[in-house]
């Protein structure tokens, strides 16, 4: 069944234009539009307003970074680099910057698929969810949804939504062991394989944003073995 859903996949390989358009026509996700350099990247993006955004770092006329931040300044739309660039820094620039997800190539046009459509799932996941309360109070944390603001100590936290995504879920959990399958479930909407790395560089994220000392972390905690654990002492 097609899905009424839009991608567009910005990537100056030609071929690999046409196996990704010809692999998710397969998967049911018919209207795909291409686009080969950061500008018509752009364009493409302003006129067909799609849904979720694949994403080359190495574009003839700059860079892919540049064009998720053009994105980012007007939607929330997911967006997936795809890249050669295999190290570290290089993943944590593209989930620093707005990112919701890095591929590294090569790759299986399958695997692709499999994870556009869990963004697509998740997506649908959040819309049909009944409201939580939209102030939640834990320890030196507030979060106030309806502002999508977080404090502490009454003092503004500014976190990427993927970020939020994950804090916001162990606000609602404290104090309880809380798995990176879980997690990945219900930030991600898709199952854990392939996403251990994507998991810890938002939780490294994270804490560099609400702890003292991050490398001594003392909310968010890892408990090995079994995931992680925002801890709220009674005051």
């Amino acid at each position: 069944m097609a899905l009424l859903r839009k991608v567009l996949i910005v990537d100056d390989e030609e071929d690999l234009l046409r196996l990704l358009k010809t692999v998710l026509g397969k998967e049911g996700i018919e209207h795909v539009y291409t686009a080969v350099t950061v500008a018509d990247g752009w364009r493409q993006f302003q006129e067909k307003q799609p849904d979720l955004v694949l994403l080359d770092i190495m574009l003839p006329d700059g860079e892919g970074y540049e064009l998720c931040k053009q994105i980012r300044s007007v939607s929330q739309v997911p967006v997936l680099f795809l890249s050669a660039k295999t190290e570290e820094i290089d993943k944590l620039l593209g989930l620093a910057i707005g990112g919701d997800d890095y591929i590294t190539k090569p790759f299986s046009p399958k695997e692709v698929a499999y994870r556009i459509k869990a963004h697509f799932r998740r997506a649908d996941y959040q819309q049909v969810q009944v409201k939580p309360d939209p102030v939640i109070q834990a320890g030196p944390f507030l979060y106030d949804e309806q502002k999508m603001e977080l404090r502490k100590n009454g003092n503004s936290i500014e976190l990427k939504p993927k970020e939020l995504g994950l804090f916001t879920h162990m606000l609602r959990h404290p104090n309880q062991i809380i798995s990176k399958e879980k997690l990945c479930l219900h930030v991600w909407g898709e199952d854990f394989i392939g996403y251990d790395n994507t998991v810890m560089v938002h939780i490294r994220r994270l804490r560099e944003k609400i702890e003292d000392n991050p490398s001594n972390p003392v909310y968010l905690v890892t408990v090995k073995g079994l995931g992680y654990k925002l801890v709220i002492k009674d005051e």
